[in-house]
């Protein structure tokens, strides 16, 4: 992994949740998962559009690589189910050092892909989870900007 400039990351610890986010998951009827349904999620990562953006990276050979990662407990999916149908979820590398690297989410429904990261975030016992880039909404969850050498610091 290349780190060439800040990175922005959430600590666990520091997770804030909105009123109406946690009253939305009271009373949403979502099961969520892990490692159910890894390809499936990065499929639909890859189709999700994104504001500003023209197409993905998630290319059939990233989707294959992912895959491979996932097979050798390197990578592990998130997912969001409604009646037995993925709603939602992320996936991401686990660097087996206390840091969780998310590469990208999709929602088929509202909220589905921000309950798949709180419930990830409140259930585990990673000490960074790496968001990689700004977003005001992730910002908003608690996320900040941490230099480079600090970063490199929690991935040695």
């Amino acid at each position: 992994m290349v780190v060439t400039g800040p990175r922005f990351v959430l600590f666990p610890k520091d997770l804030k949740v909105s009123k109406s986010m946690k009253q939305f998951m009271r009373h949403c009827d979502y099961e969520i998962t892990v490692n159910k349904a890894f390809k499936s999620v990065i499929s639909a990562c890859a189709m999700a559009k994104r504001e500003g953006q023209s197409g993905t990276w998630i290319t059939n050979n990233m989707i294959e690589a992912y895959c491979k990662l996932h097979e050798s407990g390197y990578a592990k999916s998130i997912e969001v189910w409604r009646e037995k149908e993925l709603v939602g979820g992320l996936y991401g590398v686990d660097l087996n050092k206390g840091v969780f690297c998310g590469e990208s989410m999709f929602a088929k429904e509202s909220n589905a892909s921000k309950a798949a990261f709180i419930t990830f975030i409140q259930n585990t016992d990673y000490k960074i989870i790496d968001c990689q880039v700004y977003t005001r909404h992730l910002e908003s969850m608690g996320a900040k900007e941490i230099s480079r050498d600090d970063f490199i610091k929690y991935l040695m």
